[in-house]
């Protein structure tokens, strides 16, 4: 086995063993999952990105993947791919992150994840006409709180520039969590379809239906294939643009990536709900713990119309004598 195949095995076990539709709704009801969140930060899955000599493990970002798309597929209830984000802008500034659940705020610190559960707040700003990241206490942080419908932690919050624990200057796009956000969500949304493919076939396996299991329809077969289809272009796409980062955040393949997702996250929980029946709604099962999570990432850090148009305008910039060129050498310098 790869390093890649054990991680993502240590990862599947880990969530297994800790992660329960009891604990997922009692995280909804605003309980922290203690075990959960220290298991993961035993197993150093909370800062892959974190170079050694800053604390971290020292990996890259296919590590990152691995983990966050596990945690997805198990719907973990823990800001854990805003804990592997923000982790990593802290490094890349050169800053060490502290420990405990992390999350990061755009310009305007609205619809945070996990805003006021997480331990600190990573925000990228304007000052001065300059970037600058800066990280704040959570306890330090006010605001209004709100979820998305997976019930989530979505905060607006306000930042006061003079608590601000570290400051540095960083010479970023104005955007860049943004990127982050987007990269993170395909990544999760990728988790999410693979186990709506499990689940799915699993039902059609065990649910008979005029003497035996649907899953032996042709109806219920192509739905199910045409599932994981939306699934496989989720996690290519997703993995691609996890591949390709290096100094920078990659413009271009992280449009795809969130483009190719947030369509397959709207089809893909479709699907998988055609093929449970009303069964897949109620909430004893494990069916709508995934799609809530879809329905919600889709549409957060832009959902597909906004990608798709990002993706447009920057094919546009090039010109249509370098759009087949760029395709083929996957060249968007410019467009970044």
């Amino acid at each position: 086995m790869s390093e890649s195949d054990l991680l993502a095995d240590a990862a599947a076990r880990l969530f297994a063993q800790h992660v329960d539709p009891k604990g997922i709704e009692a995280a909804e009801q605003g309980a922290w999952p203690d075990k959960l969140w220290q298991a993961l930060t035993d197993a150093g899955m909370t800062d892959p990105l974190v170079p050694a000599e800053l604390g971290g493990q020292g990996g890259g970002w296919v590590d990152a993947e691995t983990i966050v798309r596990a945690a997805a597929a198990a719907a973990a209830p823990v800001p854990l791919a805003e804990t592997i984000g923000a982790s990593w802008l802290l490094a890349r500034a050169g800053i060490k992150p502290p420990p405990g659940p992390l999350s990061f705020a755009g310009a305007d610190a609205r619809r945070v994840p996990w805003g006021q559960k997480a331990g600190h707040v990573v925000h990228l700003a304007s000052a001065g006409g300059r970037q600058a990241l800066a990280l704040y206490a959570a306890k330090d942080l006010s605001g209004a709180s709100d979820k998305n419908i997976a019930l989530e932690p979505r905060d607006d919050l306000i930042l006061d520039p003079t608590k601000a624990l570290e400051r540095r200057p960083v010479d970023w796009p104005a955007d860049t969590t943004r990127l982050l956000g987007a990269l993170l969500r395909a990544v999760q949304i990728a988790g999410a379809l693979e186990a709506s493919v499990a689940l799915g076939v699993r039902y059609a396996n065990d649910r008979v239906q005029f003497g035996k299991p649907i899953g032996k329809y042709q109806a219920i077969q192509h739905q199910l294939a045409q599932l994981a289809a939306e699934a496989a272009a989720a996690k290519v796409a997703a993995g691609a643009a996890c591949r390709s980062v290096g100094a920078d955040l990659p413009r271009f393949e992280i449009a795809v990536a969130k483009a190719r997702a947030s369509e397959a996250a709207g089809i893909g929980a479709k699907i998988v709900h055609q093929v449970h029946g009303a069964i897949g709604f109620t909430y004893e099962h494990r069916l709508q713990f995934l799609t809530r999570r879809l329905w919600s990432w889709r549409s957060e850090f832009g959902n597909a119309g906004h990608w798709q148009g990002e993706l447009g305008r920057m094919i546009a910039a090039r010109g249509p004598e370098a759009l087949w060129s760029d395709l083929t050498a996957r060249r968007f310098a410019a467009a970044r």
